[in-house]
């Protein structure tokens, strides 16, 4: 049995160390994965700090997170990857710009016909992906960057469906 998005997240607004992110993290669950993203305070920028140095400050930053969360962050990803039968990924964002620690890369099969796979091919032949998954991967980021707004709709559409079908006559 997996646990609701809704309980994922209150579980980890109680798990998470009040410190570790500016406001709550953002949740994100699919079947396969929860995804966590906290966001971190930027370094405080002083007059004259050139980007190169920005970012510098940016980079230690997160690695200085990472590295002295690690321990904690295993043990809650553990935790909750027995009660919610899914992988748990870390990530960050900081100044507006996200870095994950850890994904999952879930094998996904398809049949494609002759017209799809010679798009596929084309982006391998060109040099923009290594390979037909890396193209099909490709492929599908593109898709999700252009149409990000149909897709939210979409997915708010199919949790009011998932909510209908929990106070249906069975629950």
């Amino acid at each position: 049995m997996t646990a609701s998005n809704e309980k994922i997240r209150g579980w980890l607004t109680g798990r998470l160390p009040d410190d570790w992110f500016v406001g709550e993290p953002a949740v994100e669950v699919d079947r396969d994965e929860i995804v966590i993203v906290g966001e971190l305070a930027e370094p405080e920028r002083g007059e004259g700090v050139a980007d190169d140095e920005h970012d510098a400050a940016i980079a230690g930053r997160v690695k200085r997170f990472r590295e002295s969360t690690r321990d904690q962050r295993i043990r809650i990803a553990r935790e909750l990857e027995r009660s919610a039968d899914r992988k748990v990924a870390w990530g960050v964002e900081v100044g507006g710009e996200r870095q994950m620690f850890t994904t999952l890369a879930a094998p996904v099969m398809t049949r494609l016909r002759q017209p799809e796979r010679q798009v596929l091919d084309t982006l391998v032949d060109s040099g923009v992906a290594r390979s037909r998954s890396d193209a099909l991967g490709w492929c599908v980021r593109l898709v999700a960057q252009h149409s990000d707004d149909w897709l939210a709709e979409l997915r708010d559409a199919m949790t009011k469906v998932e909510e209908v079908r929990e106070r249906g006559p069975a629950a």
